[in-house]
């Protein structure tokens, strides 16, 4: 489980397509507290880490899914691109965002990007099945980060990002057309189920 708090830019420092996609990740993270095995969000994908060193800069490795790669935006992941890391909750951690569970129910599209003040407010374009479970002060988990829905018209949703939030991730870089991952938020999903049975 994780916050949809990001706590690092990873940068994508290799990829290797053998059976499964390889990927290795630039961090930042001390990887001597990193377990073999462990699960850390990576554009808010729950990705297990299966090596990890210290030669040039420290780096872990993970293991991606051709139905992980089909079913998010990793299929555009190029070497040298950022990506936003977080490490799984541990005991006694603050929950400084809200329960995301790494794992992505689609991908979403940037339609616009207008200034507001210091923030951007930000639009996007849900896949209509999704759609029905983002909601005005709702929680939303975009490319691992845990945002607020402003405003929902139809597919389309918007959030405002501010200036803090676009230079401790990699919202600052992005642009009109980017495939967002996006995670809805559970509690969401099992309101929406509930209701079917009304």
């Amino acid at each position: 489980m994780f916050t949809g708090i990001v706590t690092d830019l990873g940068v994508v420092r290799a990829l290797d397509q053998q059976g499964d996609l390889r990927a290795r990740i630039g961090t930042s993270y001390d990887i001597t507290g990193i377990d073999l095995g462990a699960s850390i969000a990576c554009e808010g994908v729950c990705l297990t880490v299966v090596a990890m060193g210290a030669d040039d800069g420290n780096w872990f490795d993970v293991d991606i899914s051709a139905e992980s790669v089909n079913a998010t935006n990793i299929g555009a992941w190029s070497v040298g691109r950022q990506i936003n890391l977080e490490g799984a909750l541990r005991l006694g951690d603050e929950l400084g965002g809200h329960i995301v569970s790494g794992h992505v129910d689609g991908v979403a599209e940037i339609i616009s990007m207008t200034d507001e003040g210091d923030s951007t407010r930000f639009v996007f374009r849900a896949p209509a099945e999704l759609a029905k479970y983002i909601a005005p002060k709702g929680s939303v988990a975009l490319n691992g980060t845990s945002l607020t829905v402003n405003a929902v018209d139809g597919c389309d949703f918007g959030v405002n990002i501010i200036p803090h939030t676009k230079e401790v991730t990699t919202w600052g870089a992005s642009m009109v057309g980017d495939k967002i991952n996006i995670e809805i938020d559970t509690m969401a999903r099992y309101v929406a189920r509930l209701r079917e049975f009304d």
